[in-house]
């Protein structure tokens, strides 16, 4: 994408950022699914935009988002909404509209950002994935179809993330009642890939099936582990490491689940003060590498933290679970679109960091290279996110 096409001096700020959405590609998924059907004004893509704005800016409601819109309706045609976007429009856009539009796009923006991210910067080669999921608690007399448990509702975030782009490659919605390992059964395992998983994913026929997919795990094990020990490996204990060792499951079940080999690495990490036994399949990366791998685990979490506080995921904008899909999919589409515009404008900051810059910055008329790139990033983190976003207006 040439950023000039898409830029120039005058633009709004979200108006610069939308031009880097591939609106042909949303009209194809919004005619796949008859998204606009007897539509005369808000379409699918006014509704898109509506949802990005709010996300980026913070926005508590459809009440807060629609008030914010209105007090700008003059500007609404150079900001991409229509004159359409009003709190009765958004709330029966998002109730009635298909999911699939959104959830659909947002594996197209997955698929870009994952291309256009793709890098070698790693020090370990390959495809690397860590697995966790993230629950979303609902008030069950408004979320009924999210009941779990008789006193509360809520829905799981299954994440698959790439960490070697920082981009979420697969996304599992389910009901918070479903088991962790349960979606293990749903990851698209790629032959020579790497996955990382908590402890809460120790299911041994489950891992079995990664390694006859010939990929590769990496997974916290469970303190009361039976492991018959073949032979060890030598280990640089000044590394944290205390052991690395090749053996077989012991226990009468795990052992006809798992019936091959496994390595079990013992570390102490001593910025925790804390140890940590890690199994793996794979018998070919130093100990040190697997440790690494582990290590950076926190990124998904990092992405849960993320999507969890600054995308307001919990305050949802739609009480139908057509609504929520909606939003959890405008958050990753708004999520993938930054990162697009960090590695297009060539931008040395996260897309943590890009998403809050302009979160407070859209009404601005800068050009968002000059943004992205001048200002101050401490002096952003310092003020309050909320009362900045509020000020604009």
């Amino acid at each position: 994408m040439d950023f000039n096409y898409h830029m120039n001096t005058g633009k709004y700020v979200f108006a610069q950022l939308i031009g880097f959405l591939p609106q042909r590609v949303f009209d194809k998924f919004v005619t796949k699914y008859s998204g606009n059907k007897y539509v005369r004004h808000f379409t699918c893509w006014n509704q898109l935009l509506g949802m990005i704005f709010g996300q980026l800016t913070n926005r508590d409601s459809l009440r807060d988002l629609t008030v914010i819109i209105d007090a700008h309706r003059s500007k609404a045609y150079h900001l991409g909404f229509g004159k359409s976007v009003t709190r009765s429009n958004l709330a029966k856009a998002n109730e009635k509209r298909n999911y699939r539009i959104f959830e659909d796009f947002a594996y197209y923006m997955i698929d870009l950002a994952r291309k256009k991210l793709a890098n070698d910067d790693f020090e370990i080669k390959g495809k690397i994935y860590a697995f966790d999921s993230s629950t979303i608690d609902l008030c069950l007399s408004v979320f009924w179809w999210a009941s779990f448990r008789k006193t509360k509702g809520g829905i799981k975030l299954h994440t698959l993330y790439d960490i070697t782009t920082q981009i979420p490659a697969f996304i599992h919605i389910t009901a918070a009642s479903v088991h962790d390992v349960n979606v293990m059964d749903v990851i698209p395992y790629e032959t020579g890939a790497y996955y990382i998983f908590d402890r809460g994913y120790v299911d041994f026929e489950r891992l079995y099936r990664i390694t006859t997919l010939s990929a590769f795990f990496v997974v916290r094990a469970k303190a009361n582990l039976k492991f018959n020990r073949m032979y060890s490996n030598k280990v640089d204990r000044q590394s944290g490491l205390i052991c690395d060792q090749i053996g077989k499951l012991s226990g009468f079940y795990v052992s006809k689940d798992y019936p091959d080999k496994l390595r079990r690495i013992k570390f102490f990490d001593a910025e925790s003060n804390r140890y940590f036994v890690y199994l793996t399949n794979n018998m070919e990366l130093t100990a040190e590498e697997i440790v690494l791998l582990y290590k950076n685990r926190w990124q998904v979490e990092l992405f849960f933290k993320w999507i969890k506080q600054h995308l307001k995921i919990k305050a949802f904008w739609g009480t139908s679970e057509n609504a929520v899909r909606i939003q959890i999919y405008s958050a990753i589409i708004a999520y993938c679109l930054v990162a697009i515009v960090g590695k297009e404008l060539k931008i040395e900051r996260s897309t943590y960091e890009i998403l809050q810059i302009l979160g407070i910055s859209l009404l601005d008329k800068t050009p968002i290279n000059e943004l992205l790139t001048n200002i101050d990033y401490k002096n952003v983190k310092e003020l309050n996110y909320k009362q900045l976003s509020l000020s604009l207006f």
